[in-house]
């Protein structure tokens, strides 16, 4: 039996905020999001939404995401190449797009980061795709966590 046509999606968003940027202590030491992530996020949102109301993101591609375990590869477009961490836009990017699409990223199983430079159009363009197939080491037991009884 083969495995369905996977369902892929392309992205292009913001580059977001570097980590040292994203959050902010107030308070008793509570983390929050920063002003410039909160702005970021707010973006990518209106953008996410643009490409939902111009068919760029379908409902089929949406409900295929929610329910199948995925793939994700970034390539992150910096001014320059050695100022920003490939990793540091990583879960504003991925919590932000999943949270707009209404998926799991925990079902995200394989993760592809890569570095390139456009200093006139600095972006992260996301590639989704719905992994069928994929199976976990067999040789393992999972144990239910205690803490989440899962």
């Amino acid at each position: 039996m083969t495995n369905p046509k996977p369902v892929t999606l392309h992205l292009s968003l913001p580059i977001p905020p570097s980590i040292n940027a994203q959050y902010v202590v107030v308070g008793n030491r509570k983390r929050v999001l920063s002003k410039v992530a909160s702005t970021w996020k707010k973006d990518a949102n209106k953008a996410l939404a643009m490409m939902r109301n111009k068919s760029v993101i379908s409902p089929v591609e949406e409900h295929a995401f929610q329910n199948n375990l995925l793939g994700v590869y970034m390539t992150f477009y910096f001014s320059t190449p050695m100022r920003r961490d490939v990793d540091g836009g990583v879960k504003i990017t991925l919590d932000t797009i999943a949270e707009a699409l209404g998926f799991d990223d925990r079902n995200v199983v394989d993760m592809h980061l890569t570095k390139q430079i456009d200093p006139l159009h600095p972006r992260v363009e996301v590639d989704i795709e719905t992994i069928h197939g994929w199976t976990f080491d067999h040789e393992y037991i999972l144990l239910p966590d205690s803490e989440t009884n899962e």
